[in-house]
């Protein structure tokens, strides 16, 4: 386990959970499910048999530190990466990537979001260890692919080469979110998986893909190496950050690497990316309501509903919707326009200098 580390990426906001998840405190750090611990709590702790504490890092906003350090205190500053300003996941990913290999240039990295739920962690705790035992000694890229279920339009697809018996497969084509008619498709023709953002490799391997596909990006974090662990760190990481350019992991990196391999999988995963996906996997009443707080309902039936202890909350006569309240926000909306969420997210940025956000 001493040459297995974890990144831990919690720097979004999860604006599409709105007005739960404000800036101030995002939904990684909100406990969403119910489970009696946040999303993040949750994360770090699916990998206690995967990595010891000490070899995980978590790259967030700089001012997340006190929330990372509230949810788990026994994390050192050393584990604790902070972004300058937000520029996506390749120069997150990177960032950890090269300081971990400072320390540890034979070291295996699984790189992971800080929000999914993952309902059968034993099943993914057995992938993740197959993924690393295959990337440990190769020089390759490796990702967990989830086995789709629908033809989802909000998930990126992965291709792999159906010929290959193998449980891990080459990659041959990377998607980002199809029409419903090519995500279709996709489900029919049995050789695509869900791109759950989650990756595992050898260190070594990275950074000479990196170099090969990131060359200006490779030398600025390769070039700040001496200054890793070092006081002197933020100053220069904050000068890459805002001088980067902002590009996904898979843009920069998975979509254009040849030693590319998919784990076609099936943990109980979720992105757990709106208020429907929520209610998915949250316990509901005999009227199908999932309810959290203060509520008492009426003639109410299939909504999610989640509230405050402080406020009485009474509903009656309302079918198919979210209604959430928090922090001196009331949202009511339609179950089916909730991609509204972020539009209405943009519309209020502005009342109040922000101050619902």
């Amino acid at each position: 386990m001493n040459n297995n580390y974890v990144v831990i990426m919690a720097g979004g906001v999860g604006s599409r959970f709105w007005p739960y998840s404000k800036q101030a405190l995002p939904k990684q750090f909100h406990d969403v499910l119910g489970y009696g611990k946040t999303m993040f709590q949750d994360t770090v702790q699916r990998f206690k048999n995967i990595a010891p504490l000490q070899n995980i890092f978590v790259v967030t906003n700089k001012n997340y530190y006190q929330l990372v350090k509230k949810n788990i205190p026994e994390l050192s500053d050393e584990q604790i990466l902070l972004e300058p300003i937000g520029k996506n996941t390749a120069p997150c990913i990177a960032y950890a990537c090269y300081k971990i290999a400072k320390v540890n240039p034979a070291a295996n990295v699984v790189v992971t979001p800080s929000d999914a739920a993952i309902m059968q962690p034993s099943v993914y705790e057995g992938q993740i260890l197959k993924a690393i035992q295959f990337a440990s000694d190769k020089d390759v890229l490796v990702t967990l692919g989830i086995n789709p279920t629908r033809p989802d339009t909000g998930y990126g697809y992965i291709k792999f080469d159906i010929r290959d018996k193998s449980p891990i497969k080459k990659v041959l084509k990377f998607t980002e979110k199809p029409t419903l008619e090519v995500a279709q498709k996709f489900i029919q023709s049995g050789d695509y998986v869900w791109n759950a953002g989650i990756f595992v490799w050898n260190v070594s391997a990275f950074i000479e893909a990196f170099e090969l596909h990131m060359p200006a990006l490779h030398h600025s974090f390769n070039d700040a190496k001496e200054y890793y662990f070092t006081p002197n760190e933020h100053t220069y990481i904050t000068n890459i950050f805002n001088h980067c350019e902002s590009i996904s992991i898979d843009y920069a990196l998975m979509e254009k690497a040849e030693n590319v391999y998919v784990i076609p999988s099936d943990f109980g995963w979720s992105d757990v990316g709106t208020w429907k996906s929520v209610y998915e996997l949250s316990a509901k009443d005999a009227q199908g309501n999932a309810v959290s707080g203060n509520v008492k309902t009426y003639n109410t039936t299939n909504c999610i509903i989640k509230t405050s202890n402080k406020t009485l909350t009474v509903v009656n006569g309302i079918d198919n919707c979210i209604i959430v309240e928090a922090d001196g926000v009331l949202m009511i909306c339609n179950a089916n326009d909730e991609q509204y969420i972020k539009k209405i997210v943009d519309d209020i940025k502005n009342i109040e200098n922000g101050k619902y956000i």
